[in-house]
């Protein structure tokens, strides 16, 4: 995954850190939570704030879909 894939990221934070509400989480600790995913392959110097925060608005669909 990439940093635009925010989708695919979004969903592979759900469910790894079910029950979390990403509206709570930190761009800097998302970020790290992005890096950390084993299917994340990508530059960690391209990361900016649009990019994560359209990470954070699609891990809270997910989040908002699982309640």
């Amino acid at each position: 995954m990439k940093w635009t894939h925010s989708e695919d990221i979004g969903t592979a934070l759900a469910e790894k850190f079910p029950g979390v509400d990403p509206l709570t989480i930190r761009f800097t600790d998302l970020r790290e939570r992005v890096l950390a995913l084993e299917d994340f392959d990508d530059d960690p110097k391209t990361s900016n704030e649009s990019k994560l925060e359209a990470i954070q608005m699609a891990w809270y669909e997910e989040f908002k879909d699982a309640q």
